[in-house]
């Protein structure tokens, strides 16, 4: 277990010609990390392989929006969101993923691939206060299950207050 860092408020960039790529098992551990991903995260590969997704996720990052993404891939269907990531050392980037389910041969599904790249600085200032009031919900409840119920509920009341489906929605940002 690593120790828990905290986050500074220096953002990270990657060139929008780069594209940062991951894989992970079913169960959401690295299975294949790109160089970019590594270098923007700070780790070395080996350092990331076997480890949670999560090992880079930014305390800002409402848990409603993981649900929704767990929710659709798991579900067979592909995502894109907005990501506000945080590196090994604290510092922060934003990335627009689009993760998609992997199947074997056989057609079951065996994991999940995420491309991320550059987010436009218009999406960012669109999607980071939608992200703090979902974290603002969150925090107001003592346990995590209730956290979590009131971020989705909140999240999705503010989708579907847009008129938009979700894609069609953060397509748009």
């Amino acid at each position: 277990m690593r120790t828990p860092v905290a986050p500074t408020q220096v953002e990270r960039f990657f060139d929008s010609s780069e594209l940062i790529v991951s894989k992970t098992d079913l169960k959401g551990r690295i299975t294949y990390a790109n160089s970019v991903f590594c270098r923007l995260a700070g780790f070395s590969e080996a350092e990331l392989l076997g480890q949670p997704h999560s090992i880079i996720r930014h305390p800002d990052m409402p848990r409603a929006v993981f649900k929704l993404l767990w929710d659709t891939i798991i579900a067979g269907h592909e995502i894109f969101a907005y990501v506000k990531n945080m590196a090994k050392n604290g510092d922060f980037y934003w990335v627009f993923a689009h993760v998609t389910p992997s199947y074997d041969a056989a057609g079951q599904l065996v994991g999940f691939h995420s491309n991320r790249r550059v987010p436009s600085r218009g999406a960012i200032a669109a999607i980071e206060p939608i992200y703090a009031e979902v974290a603002a919900v969150e925090a107001r409840h003592k346990n995590g299950k209730e956290q979590l119920e009131a971020g989705y509920r909140h999240l999705t009341a503010f989708v579907e207050s847009t008129k938009k489906p979700y894609d069609e929605l953060v397509l748009s940002l």
